[in-house]
């Protein structure tokens, strides 16, 4: 971190600031200008707030030379990690996961259905949502402990393993014992407290970037899972609001290069939510892989039209099974392969 005082600054000043660097275990390194006096800070500046220091009438300015999170930052972690979801293997060179199932779980035999169907179009793992984070307080909110159970039935009929959406500390351990992949939605990608506590278990985690979160934003909430103690993060870009309104979301696939070269971490797609729109998630999951994604988060439902939620955007069962046919040979095309169980 590099801070810039003004050259009249008092020593009084000066001084202060190297006891209060040195005190947070920093070593203060001084160039002494014509126009002004710059501190070269070495060492774990994460902790440092910025905007603590520019508060500071005599600071100029300040600049990291580094990123502030540590854990998550391939400059400290070379290599890609390796989360593993029930026994899947998900980043580094293996093979693109394909999950797929509905936006809600609507019932046991519904979810059932539809998890053969995912299995048998090629997909490795079932997601559905039990609790649901509505826009509208009178929106179906999920069918809760028992939406769980039903994803667990499921699971015990096809392998796959279940992802499902946690919403609350509360509910913590009942996803610890049933579910393979937690799924922090973008409404609580910044609920710190959340945060802190899914990174206390020994669980993977499914993070979603926020509505309008920035990458760093985004990349800082996976540090505070990985700092609480867990180290198994997937992220997981889903669209983020922008002005255009033609598409449910602006799906940011720039993001897949720029995580992986900032980070160590797996990163899936979501275009589902992502475009809102069915006729579109082909092309963009194509899309997604050709640009390096480790896996595709898809919404099926052998019923959109009737869906409880998120119909317009769910491929039916038939049009998942294309998708994971046209996802092979767009890996292969990349030097990668799509998971088959």
């Amino acid at each position: 971190m590099i801070i810039t005082l003004r050259k009249d600054a008092p020593q009084s000043e000066i001084d202060s600031l190297i006891n209060q660097f040195e005190k947070e275990g920093l070593q203060v390194n001084i160039i002494h200008g014509d126009n002004f006096n710059v501190f070269g800070l070495v060492g774990d500046t994460a902790k440092i707030d910025d905007r603590r220091i520019k508060a500071n009438p005599w600071v100029e300015n300040v600049n990291r030379i580094a990123a502030p999170y540590k854990l998550v930052n391939r400059m400290f972690h070379p290599n890609d990690s390796i989360v593993d979801v029930g026994g899947i293997k998900v980043g580094g060179d293996n093979p693109i996961v394909m999950i797929g199932g509905p936006c809600s779980v609507e019932g046991k035999e519904e979810i059932i259905n539809i998890a053969k169907a995912v299995k048998e179009a090629g997909g490795s793992m079932l997601r559905g949502g039990a609790y649901k984070p509505r826009t509208s307080p009178y929106a179906f909110q999920g069918l809760g402990y028992e939406g769980i159970m039903d994803l667990v039935e499921a699971r015990e009929i096809t392998g796959l393993p279940i992802v499902s959406e946690l919403m609350s500390a509360d509910k913590i351990d009942e996803f610890i014992e049933h579910v393979d992949l937690v799924q922090i939605g973008a409404r609580n990608m910044q609920n710190f407290d959340l945060l802190k506590a899914v990174g206390k278990i020994n669980k993977p985690i499914l993070l979603k970037r926020g509505l309008s979160a920035t990458i760093e934003e985004w990349i800082m909430s996976a540090e505070y899972i990985m700092a609480s103690g867990n180290p198994n993060v997937i992220l997981c870009e889903r669209g983020i609001r922008t002005f255009e309104n033609y598409t449910r979301n602006t799906l940011d696939l720039a993001v897949i290069p720029i995580i992986k070269e900032k980070t160590h971490l797996p990163i899936i797609i979501d275009p589902s939510h992502a475009t809102g729109d069915w006729k579109l998630v082909e092309a963009s999951s194509l899309g997604a892989i050709a640009a390096g994604a480790d896996g595709l988060l898809i919404e099926v439902h052998d019923n959109p039209e009737c869906a409880w939620s998120d119909g317009a955007q769910s491929l039916k069962p038939e049009k998942f099974k294309c998708l994971v046919e046209k996802a092979k040979k767009v890996a292969k095309a990349v030097g990668r392969e799509i998971y088959e169980s």
